[in-house]
């Protein structure tokens, strides 16, 4: 599946990954391929993200590298997918 996480200052990650776990407002969650469609707000908390990925020399030091995968801290934002493509707009 295909993911982007876009912030107020730009785009700092779009790839293909295994999975994607987020801090929904009623509890964490795991998306997977061919998961529902979901729309939801987050709160503060890390993205974790699964998979063989590449991140740009630009933003590698927003991430944090935890095993096979990587976090990414958020205050709050909204996530989206659908079709096996998640848009998560972060702050």
């Amino acid at each position: 599946m295909y993911l982007e996480i876009v912030t107020p200052e730009a785009t700092i990650f779009k790839g293909h990954v295994d999975s994607v776990s987020v801090p929904g407002v009623n509890g964490d969650f795991e998306m997977l391929n061919n998961h529902a469609a979901i729309v939801s707000i987050l709160k503060e908390g890390h993205v974790k993200i699964a998979g063989d990925i590449t991140l740009d020399d630009s933003n590698k030091t927003q991430f944090e590298q935890k095993g096979k995968g990587y976090w990414f801290a958020i205050d709050s934002g909204a996530i989206e997918m659908n079709a096996n493509k998640i848009i998560i707009l972060a702050d």
